[in-house]
């Protein structure tokens, strides 16, 4: 099976996309295709063996849509203008016509001045009704086109027949207000689409490629894995890489959104986009393209091109509510002419096409989706698609990792017991000796807490496989390793002669974030492969209670934990970062991965957290909460107008209260519907 994701020009509605998914899902070999209304493309899945890119293609096309090459797509910003033009003219008529209309004032200036709005303000509607029509559909083009060129139509044949109730006015308004929701839409999507842009715009195009000893500028594309590159002061650096020699600070905030610069070194990796603030280094090259983090991270915001779970209702109900409208406006103007003149009969049924255009519908979910993960993405927390958002809005019990994800992962020297003949400092002497030559995060704590301090020789060093480290120092044969009191001994000449007792270091922010998802009625719990003295003292430290610990944890069993609980009825969300965290997070209604966390982990998840910051757990699912709480508000904004307004254009309360809809306030009804959803979906960018 392939995937390929193509643009989509001459979409108006959610119709148009749902009819872009039926038919492309006829198609042989097509596994699915997901339209996304909001970003204008389609995700496809295929056997290339059965239909090829081109039969896709012409699929669409035959609909009447458009499928632009890279090259010929027009910006949102050439899109927007387009609109501007149309709009700006359709305005400019339509204000004149409207204010004879209501005068009732020369009726043929008034045909004059609203034709060259339906001919070319209103075209791109009627083109894709036409389009539509042809290919056996129907969508809000077709409520547009048919109301006003009714309205038109009906007061043309007035006019010629020498009558005076005309209701010119209503197409150009009507047109003019389609209109400007659609360009207040597409204003709203070019901003909150800017993130993408911006990230996009963040590699730079070159790159300072070492060759035998020789600096040359290449293309970033040009860029593979373990090539060596040199990075400047004031350059963003081009690749995911790891520093071999060198030190600088790196300003990462476009990753991890922490606005203090991160001090690296060799060893340390450094990602795509960040920039180089100080010193010069050396940069081994370990993913490039689009393999990269930034890259990546340009592809998760695209989230916003994934339909949540909640959209369905609405696409159900927009792929029928078209067609439904038409009939309902055709009973409207049957049953009006048997108790009013056609003139009000048609004006009826005009105003039920028009205020019943599913415009706000359509808008409802993708707006809230585009404005919540851009506001997200803003602040370095990444959903992976519209189904991981709306499971994180109904977490009520997250898990988490210790080490690594509440705490650093890097051990310290809490304390040191010694026994008799020994001291704290000649026994730190000793163990730092034999630990100068172990990677163990033990090894590395004790010798940080020696400090700089001389080390003396060591010979006969020996590594023990998961026990600890021997050698022998000043004619003692030393040995370093874990008890089984959970603490590190130190054993000279056969006989104990100090504990170390190690603590890991406990994130900033660990304990407020714990606080955070305990106010928002969330039930906390933590995992632990260390003793239960070790993870009670963490739990203290961050406020989890006693009762919700799990020490002695191994990896296979944190899996079973999450099961158990979702077994239970438990909305549960894993926090995690390293690969034994994997089939946790997988196991989990919403996987969360840190930043610091292995790609394994991160892949795992369905949220992912740049920066290593606990902090960001909380607000994670409080945006998710508040995105999913607009969702809900816009659709039952949409259905409720509806629900309330075609009632009333249809004339149903006019004998008992003399309530209607003229086709002008019908419009105007419409598109401030539309213009609600978008202002309440952009509430989420200043959250």
């Amino acid at each position: 099976m392939q995937e390929i994701e193509l643009p989509i020009a001459g979409m108006t509605c959610t119709a148009c996309a749902n009819n872009i998914e039926t038919r492309l899902a006829q198609a042989p070999g097509v596994e699915f295709a997901n339209v996304s209304f909001a970003a204008r493309t389609v995700a496809i899945r295929f056997n290339p063996v059965k239909v090829q890119v081109e039969a896709l293609v012409s699929a669409i096309e035959g609909l009447g849509y458009q499928v632009p090459r890279s090259s010929e797509a027009p910006s949102l910003e050439l899109e927007s203008k387009a609109l501007q033009t149309r709009l700006a003219l359709g305005g400019l008529l339509a204000v004149p016509t409207m204010i004879l209309g209501m005068a009732e004032r020369l009726p043929f200036a008034q045909l004059a001045l609203s034709l060259p709005v339906l001919a070319y303000s209103g075209l791109p509607f009627y083109q894709a009704a036409w389009k539509a029509a042809r290919n056996g559909t129907v969508n809000m083009n077709t409520l547009v086109s048919l109301g006003t060129l009714a309205a038109f139509s009906y007061s043309a044949f007035v006019l010629m027949q020498g009558g005076h109730h005309v209701y010119f006015e209503a197409a150009p308004v009507i047109i003019v207000l389609v209109l400007l929701g659609r360009y207040l839409e597409l204003r709203a999507r070019s901003k909150a689409s800017a993130a993408i842009e911006h990230l996009a715009n963040l590699q730079p195009p070159s790159a300072t490629l070492i060759h035998d000893d020789q600096e040359k500028v290449v293309p970033v594309a040009d860029v593979k894995p373990g090539d060596i590159l040199i990075v400047k002061p004031g350059d963003r650096i081009p690749v995911d890489g790891t520093i071999l020699e060198g030190a600088s600070e790196i300003d990462e905030s476009m990753l991890t959104g922490e606005a203090m610069p991160a001090i690296k070194s060799a060893g340390y990796n450094v990602s795509a986009g960040t920039r180089n603030l100080a010193g010069a280094f050396r940069l081994q090259a370990t993913r490039t393209g689009a393999a990269t983090a930034l890259a990546q991270i340009a592809d998760m915001v695209q989230a916003q091109a994934s339909r949540a779970p909640v959209a369905r209702l609405a696409d159900a109900v927009a792929s029928r509510f078209t067609l439904a409208i038409i009939v309902i406006a055709l009973l409207t103007l049957g049953i009006w002419l048997f108790f009013a003149p056609v003139g009000t009969a048609v004006q009826m049924a005009v105003a039920v096409l028009i205020v019943a255009c599913p415009c706000a519908m359509g808008l409802a979910t993708p707006m809230a989706l585009i404005a919540g993960t851009g506001r997200a993405a803003a602040e370095g927390v990444l959903f992976r698609n519209g189904d991981a958002l709306e499971s994180a809005a109904k977490i009520d019990t997250v898990v988490f990792d210790k080490t690594g994800t509440l705490t650093r992962g890097t051990p310290r020297v809490a304390s040191i017991h010694v026994e008799p003949g020994f001291t704290e400092e000649s026994a730190l002497d000793l163990a730092a000796a034999v630990d100068r030559w172990s990677e163990h995060p033990f090894a590395k704590a004790i010798l940080e807490k020696h400090g700089d301090q001389p080390l003396a020789q060591v010979t006969g060093f020996r590594a023990i496989a998961g026990t600890g480290a021997e050698g022998t120092v000043d004619g003692k044969l030393v040995f370093i390793g874990r008890s089984r009191k959970g603490t590190v001994e130190l054993v000279v000449d056969g006989q104990t002669a100090a504990h170390f007792q190690m603590e890991d270091q406990l994130r900033p922010g660990a304990a407020e974030a714990v606080a955070k998802l305990r106010r928002m009625g969330i039930t906390v719990w933590m995992l632990s492969g260390d003793s239960e003295e070790a993870a009670q003292a963490i739990a203290h430290e961050t406020g989890i209670p006693p009762g919700n610990v799990m020490s002695r944890i191994m990896p296979a069993e944190k899996e079973e934990i999450v099961t158990r609980f979702r077994g239970q009825g438990r909305h549960v969300a894993m926090v995690g970062d390293g690969i034994n965290d994997a089939p946790a997070l997988a196991a989990a209604s919403v996987g969360i991965a840190i930043g610091a966390g292995t790609d394994v982990a991160i892949e795992s998840a369905g949220v992912i957290l740049m920066a290593s910051n606990p902090l960001h757990v909380p607000r994670s699912l409080d945006l998710a909460r508040a995105t999913l709480r607009i969702i809900r508000q816009n659709l039952f904004w949409a259905f409720g107008y509806n629900t309330l307004a075609i009632p009333v254009a249809a004339g149903l309360f006019y004998h008992s209260t003399g309530w209607t809809l003229s086709p002008m306030l019908a419009s105007a009804a419409m598109a401030l519907s539309s213009v609600s959803v978008v202002l309440n979906s952009l509430r989420l960018r200043t959250r």
